[in-house]
This record gives C-alpha cells, sequence and structure tokens, in this order.
C-alpha cells in the first residue's frame, strides 16, 4: 500500500509525455473494398445525434464516423413501427474531425411520432460492414439497434445527478425520543430490539432481524447534510422506505399517508426535503406498491384499525378487491407467494380502487411534500388477480402510474427495482431507468474483485467486462442509459467492501469507474468509506460517523471524483467509446466526449502499477493537445495520436482535455 501510494504522489509531481506511433489500423487505408472497423462510430450521445428526445415533429439528424476516406458510402437503415417497415436514408460526407484522420457523415429521420430502430450499412467498392448498439459486424444484425423514441425523455436533474442512498434506522439518530424501544410491541410474534449504534445488526436470542432497530431516523439525515452535499457533493438522495411499518425495513407498508413516527413523521419529511431542496439537491422515495403490509388498514390481519374493516377481517370489506383471496381468510397472493407478512395489491382493471388509490398516493408525496420521484419496489411483479407481473397488465400499471405522476411534476424521476434487462419498461411511456444490477453491479463486482454480488466466486477478464457493458448497454435507449442507477452496494446484496476483501484499492478503482460511467451514481450509504457487510442484516449496519471526513481517503476520494464529474458534462451525457483493453495485465481504456470535452479514463485492475497507451485520436485529441489527469494533476502531451499513462495498481487514471 505504501508503495501504491508513493507512486500517485509521484506521478502528481512528475509530467509525462509519449511519443508512440498509431497502430497500424488507424492509418487510412482509403477506398481498398475493405471497411476499417476500428474507424467506425456512433453513439446516441449529442455528438452524434442531434435529438437524443425528439418530439414528434423533429426530424432527426445522426453523424456517423468513419476513417478518413475509407469508405465509399454510408447509408441510414431504419426500421418505422409505424408501418412494419424498413427505411433508407443515405448518408453524405459532413465534415472531418479535429485530427483528419476520420470523417464524419451525416443523414437525417424524417420526423414523426413513431418509434424506430436504426443500424448503419458502410460500403466500401465490394466490401460492407454493419454497425448497432452491439458495435461493427460483417452480417446484417437483427437485434441491438439505436433507439429513436419520439416523446420519451428522463428529468434533466437526473442526468446530472450523484445520488446517496440512505437505510433512514442505520445512518443517524438525529432525536432519540423517537426511538422504537426493547420490547416496544410485538410483531409476528416477536418483540421488538433497541441496539446501541454500532452493534452487529443481527438480532439477539429472541429477538428478530427485522425487528432490531438503532434509532436512525429522518432528523439523523437532515443533521448531516452538510456531511452529504458539501463535503461528498451528492446532489440527490433515495431514502428506503420511511413510511410507517413495524419493521426496520418498512417494506411491509402498513400507511401509506404517514411517515413512521420513529423516523420524525411527516413534519421532518418536509424539514429534510427543504433542506435538501435548499442545497440544490431532489429526493427520491421508495415506493412499495406491489404489495402492502398485513397491518396495513386495508388488509388489517391483526385489527390494527379499529375503525376499519380489511379485507383479511371480512369478505365484505370495502377492501376486499383489493387483494387476491385463494381460499378466504388465510390463502391469498403475497410477495413472490413467499411472505404472508406482505399481501399483495390486486391492481384489477383500469379504473380500479387500488389503481386509484396507489397513484393518488404518489401524486400527493410529490405535490404536498415536494419529493421529487420515486424508486418503484418489485415493480415487475405487480398485477391483478395475484399473477406474477411482467405482463400487459403490468405495464399499463406502470404506463398510468407515469402519465399520473408526469402529470403532477414532468420533471418528477421513476426507475423500478429490476434485476436483469428493464428494456420492456424503459422503452418510453413507463420508467425512465432501472436498478441496473445487470449492466452496472454484477460486471463491476466479477471483474474487480472476483465475485458476484452475493458475493460467490465469479471473475472476468477486462475485454469480458466491456462486452458485458456494451451488451447491456444496447437494451436501452440514451435518455433511459443517463439515468440508470449504478450502485456497489445496496440493501439487498453484500457490501462491495466485504466482496473486495477488504482491500480499499479496489474500492478506489470501483469509485473511479462507478463516477465516469453512464448513468445515475448510486453511493450506499457507507460505501463511500468501504464499509463491509454480508448477506441482510450485514449489509445494513450502522453508519460509523468516524470515517465521515476527508481524512479518510476513501471519502476524500469519493469527493472528488463527484467534483470531477459535476465539472465536465462529457462524464454525465457524453458519448462512450472503448479505447482499449489488456486481459494480461488487467487494463481497460474507454473515452468520455461532447463538444466541450475529450476524457480518457484508464483503469488498472492489477495490484502492480502498469503503463497503458492511450488512442487519443480516438476522441478527436489533436497531436501537441494537452490532456490533464484529474486525479493526481499530471500533464500528458499528446504525440502520434497517442500518450502513455502509467496507473498504481487498483487505480485509475482521468486524462481531461
Amino acid at each position: 500500500m505504501k508503495t501504491r501510494r508513493a507512486l500517485i504522489a509521484l506521478l502528481a509531481a512528475a509530467s509525462l509525455t509519449a511519443v508512440v506511433a498509431p497502430a497500424e489500423s488507424s492509418a487510412a487505408a482509403g477506398n481498398d473494398n475493405n471497411v476499417e472497423w476500428d474507424g467506425l462510430f456512433h453513439d446516441q450521445g449529442p455528438l452524434y445525434d442531434n435529438a437524443v428526445e425528439p418530439t414528434c415533429t423533429t426530424p432527426v439528424k445522426l453523424d456517423f464516423r468513419t476513417f478518413h476516406t475509407d469508405v465509399t458510402r454510408v447509408n441510414i437503415k431504419y426500421y418505422d413501427t409505424a408501418d412494419s417497415a424498413f427505411h433508407t436514408v443515405p448518408m453524405s460526407f459532413d465534415h472531418n474531425d479535429a485530427t483528419g484522420r476520420f470523417d464524419l457523415w451525416a443523414g437525417t429521420i424524417p420526423a414523426s411520432c413513431s418509434p424506430k430502430y436504426y443500424r448503419f450499412q458502410v460500403t466500401d467498392g465490394t466490401a460492407t460492414a454493419w454497425y448497432n448498439m452491439a458495435g461493427p459486424s460483417a452480417t446484417e444484425p437483427t437485434q441491438k439497434d439505436f433507439y429513436l423514441i419520439p416523446g420519451f425523455s428522463t428529468p434533466d436533474w437526473a442526468k446530472n445527478a450523484v445520488e446517496y442512498q440512505v437505510f433512514p434506522d442505520r445512518f443517524a439518530d438525529g432525536d432519540a425520543s423517537n426511538d422504537v424501544t426493547t420490547n416496544e410491541y410485538t410483531y409476528l410474534g416477536q418483540p421488538t430490539e433497541h441496539k446501541a449504534w454500532g452493534a452487529p445488526p443481527a438480532a439477539d436470542s429472541g429477538y428478530a432481524n427485522s425487528g432490531v432497530f438503532f434509532g436512525g431516523d429522518l432528523q439523523g439525515v437532515d443533521q448531516h447534510l452538510s456531511y452529504l452535499t458539501q463535503t461528498l457533493g451528492v446532489n440527490a438522495l433515495y431514502l428506503n422506505p420511511i413510511f410507517t411499518s413495524p419493521t426496520n425495513h418498512k417494506y411491509d407498508t402498513e400507511d401509506y399517508s404517514n411517515v413512521d413516527p420513529h423516523l420524525g413523521g411527516n413534519a421532518a419529511l418536509q424539514t429534510l426535503v427543504s433542506g435538501v431542496h435548499g442545497a440544490g439537491g431532489h429526493v427520491v422515495l421508495d415506493g412499495v406498491f406491489n404489495h402492502t403490509g398485513e397491518w396495513s388498514p386495508w388488509f388489517d390481519e391483526g385489527n390494527q384499525w379499529p375503525n376499519v374493516t380489511g379485507a383479511y377481517e371480512s369478505q365484505s370489506s370495502p377492501y376486499s378487491s383489493y387483494y387476491t383471496f385463494q381460499n378466504w381468510p388465510n390463502q391469498y397472493s403475497s410477495f413472490l407467494d413467499e411472505v404472508p407478512s406482505m399481501p399483495k395489491l390486486d391492481y384489477g382493471q383500469s379504473g380500479s380502487a387500488v389503481r386509484q388509490a396507489i397513484y393518488g398516493i404518489a401524486k400527493t408525496w410529490i405535490q404536498d411534500y415536494g419529493i421529487d420521484g420515486w424508486r418503484l419496489d418489485a415493480a415487475q411483479y405487480a398485477d391483478a388477480c395475484g399473477n406474477g407481473g411482467s405482463d400487459a397488465t403490468n405495464h399499463q400499471i406502470w404506463s398510468e402510474f407515469r402519465t399520473a405522476v408526469k402529470g403532477v411534476d414532468s420533471n418528477a424521476l421513476i426507475y423500478g427495482e429490476q434485476w436483469g434487462n428493464a428494456n420492456s419498461w424503459t422503452s418510453g411511456g413507463q420508467w425512465d431507468g432501472a436498478t441496473n444490477f445487470d449492466g452496472f453491479t454484477q460486471p463491476v463486482s466479477e471483474w474487480i474483485t472476483g465475485k458476484d454480488y452475493s458475493n460467490n466466486a465469479a471473475s472476468i477478464s477486462a475485454s469480458q467486462f466491456d462486452s458485458w457493458l456494451r451488451d447491456r448497454r444496447a437494451n436501452y435507449p440514451t435518455p433511459a442509459l443517463d439515468v440508470m442507477s449504478n450502485f456497489l452496494s445496496n440493501h439487498d446484496i453484500t457490501r462491495f467492501g466485504t466482496r473486495a476483501g477488504g482491500d480499499i484499492w479496489k474500492t478506489y478503482l470501483a469509485q473511479i469507474f462507478q463516477l465516469t460511467y453512464i448513468g445515475i451514481p448510486t453511493i450506499y450509504y457507507g460505501d463511500e468509506y468501504g464499509m463491509q457487510g454480508g448477506t441482510d442484516p450485514d449489509n445494513r449496519r450502522t453508519f460509523d460517523w468516524s470515517q465521515a471526513t476527508t481524512s479518510n481517503s476513501s471519502v476524500a476520494l469519493t469527493a472528488k471524483l463527484i467534483g470531477i464529474r459535476k465539472q465536465y458534462s462529457a462524464l454525465r451525457t457524453g458519448s462512450f467509446l472503448t479505447l482499449g483493453t489488456d486481459d494480461a495485465t488487467g487494463m481497460y481504456a474507454y473515452g468520455r466526449m461532447d463538444a466541450s470535452h475529450r476524457v480518457a479514463v484508464v483503469l488498472n485492475n492489477d495490484s502492480t502499477s502498469h503503463s497503458y497507451t492511450v488512442p487519443a485520436y480516438q476522441l478527436s485529441v489533436t497531436d501537441g493537445s494537452t490532456m490533464t489527469d484529474a486525479l493526481s494533476g499530471t500533464k500528458y502531451t499528446v504525440s502520434g495520436g497517442n500518450v502513455t499513462v502509467t496507473v498504481p495498481g487498483h487505480y485509475g487514471a482521468i486524462l481531461v482535455q
């Protein structure tokens, strides 16, 4: 560790200049019946798509890049859902890039309201290549085309957000008088247990894990806003469920109309939202709308609401249609049909009482309390008649939900919990984005730690990592990609710090990637200092406030990376271009670029330092240009189209032009 820290200091003090000849394939080959794949590029960043979020009346001008004089023709081939047919748009030469190495071809897809999907046909004499989100290919692809979805947009504030996730009971105790006490009440046959801050989160004998409380509340979050917004610099706050519930996790909602009094009640939320907004930030709540808790007045299994007759209490209850009973009262659909204490809501048909109630709840917290969006728990499972979701009814529910929520705040963020491919929900009309388990959390964990997010052995190489990322990006249109929630840990999986074996340098590397990749970096409380934790409940330890200072090197790096991300829009909404991988050394380089900046990120996933030659010309950075490592301050001069940088083990460089 001392060696690597010494090397960082050495790099910060030195300026390296690289003179390296470009790779053979980077030279323009001319029209020779051979398409040079290394020169081909397009994505739906603002450099290559002049209308990433078009309206029905917006013609979309697309640019496509090739090596200079390498090809004779480029066409856009797009599929229009309006007529279920393919159409071809010939592209014409538009301009050269700054280096003169590349030609940019332009073509326009005419305006209309219908979704479209497009790819490029690239021809050099007798040779043809194809290009879509999967990259170049020799044969025409049949999937993973680029998206053009008129009318689909996602909130700009979310595209520019760095989000911090708080599990309220475990972050900070701002008001000890509202703490749940030991034996205060009994739930599911076991009493509550209050533990001292810092104690292990597992229940002691005679108690249940879900009934262990430490006293964290919204007042505690509010009292530490300066740490979040100033020390770290985050500008979005995502709170795990806060509505009244008998458990510490609160995924078994009892009362959607009130913040749990043990978390400070509605007044505490108002104060917190006001504070976050005052700091220029936004607040997202966890919406548990697939199921309620059994103590909900709609269900009322424990007769908690004496003036209400719940569906469990009587088949004549006004809430009987809110749930699906196979054999009333003890056999009913529940969360995954595995958790009876979480009875599943029956959304019925459009216009049903349940739908109106849930949509109303979602709107009320936006209108009356100023929250800025919803993270939808178990959203793929929401359905009618006890069905399992992911069907036409589910998509109708979330389409109606979007209409209701966006109707009161068009800038509200909606993203759903999905552990796999969320394309069906994020291609316009439902969610803005999703929890990016499959496109971020899992590959990052396997590449850096050699473990999957469940802490099982699973390792991939740098090239496999890049391939995985590209494949998953192809699942989403750019407006959704820009607001996917990218986290290293969360409340449902093992902590990254544990998967990393406590090696803080692996956390450094993961942080550098997280803060320079496409999507919303979402920091699960404590990940910024490498908090460890196994499976639930160990992944929900209390926050160690002795670490919450920039004297902690990991916290300092997090704050620095957040500042860098805020400074360069290319890291938030710019194009993403792979610059190279080296499986032998564990090196991975990629570029982010927009009209303002070109950024090359170089990651070293090995325990020792390695040098890597970055093809800066791929980012149209001209020879003689200076690229500065935003982490170390080291300056590099581009020569022969390249720069060479030495990166410490499990660390990175962020070269900015």
